[in-house]
């Protein structure tokens, strides 16, 4: 597990074991969408706070699963800029249209993890409920269909669907915003330009005990497609995948 995901965790779990001895905590740091300016904190502490055993756990398998992978795809310091802002942005979407509702819970900061999940790996296949098969682009196009459908018609069960849209917009745009960056854009130059054996040409040390094990098989099909039909069969965005697990003394440094 990263090491930030592994802290939400535990600050996530802990507060839940807080609200339940003191009670007050809860009604002090939700977001209340008529009170936000009154209370500006609240748009950050309602992402750690829950309303049930199921409505933490479900939130938590999702931040178990997708999170490492992206926290290690993105960095920490960038997987946290994603998490906060997709939780905001949950928040604030859920001010514009339904502003008489007080909210809870780290749903919209999950999406937004679920969302970069789905932007980076496309077609890996998510189990639902363990048995039903579902690349992780549909289970993203279904869920914003699911999320419109049921604001528009009051989102029934005490389900935030306004925020969790909103954390999707937040996590796309912050995506969006990173793609258009100069160093993102060096970044993507470099995978796309740099001669493969200036490139990768360690890629016979990547120390497979540091990948983490959700990135495992993906590392072991890069290196196992290299050895078959060498570095110059990898796609641009196999390469960027696997400089990430390079031994840094080898990788090229980007012209000022």
């Amino acid at each position: 597990m990263t090491r930030w995901v592994q802290r939400l965790l535990i600050a996530n779990v802990g507060m839940y074991f807080v609200q339940q001895t003191m009670p007050g905590v809860t009604d002090s740091l939700m977001f209340v969408p008529v009170l936000a300016l009154a209370r500006p904190w609240s748009i950050i502490t309602y992402m750690f706070l829950h309303g049930s055993i199921t409505h933490i756990l479900f939130n938590m398998i999702g931040l178990f699963f997708f999170g490492p992978r992206v926290e290690q795809r993105l960095g920490a310091s960038r997987f946290l800029w994603l998490y906060f802002l997709s939780g905001i942005s949950g928040a604030l979407l859920h001010l514009w249209l339904a502003p008489h509702s007080p909210i809870i819970g780290a749903s919209a900061a999950i999406y937004g993890v679920v969302l970069a999940f789905a932007r980076f790996w496309p077609t890996d296949k998510i189990y639902i409920w363990g048995v039903l098969p579902l690349e992780a682009r549909w289970l993203v196009g279904i869920t914003v269909v699911m999320a419109i459908y049921s604001g528009l018609n009051g989102s029934t069960g005490g389900v935030a669907d306004f925020a969790h849209l909103g954390g999707y917009v937040g996590a796309y745009l912050y995506l969006r915003w990173l793609e258009e960056t100069k160093g993102s854009k060096r970044f993507r130059e470099l995978a796309v330009t740099a001669p493969p054996d200036r490139q990768l040409s360690n890629w016979k040390r990547v120390n497979m005990q540091s990948v983490h094990e959700l990135n495992r098989d993906e590392v072991n099909r890069i290196l196992d497609k290299i050895s078959a039909s060498g570095l110059g069969s990898l796609t641009p965005q196999e390469k960027q995948f696997l400089s990430n697990f390079v031994p840094p003394d080898d990788r090229v440094t980007p012209a000022s």
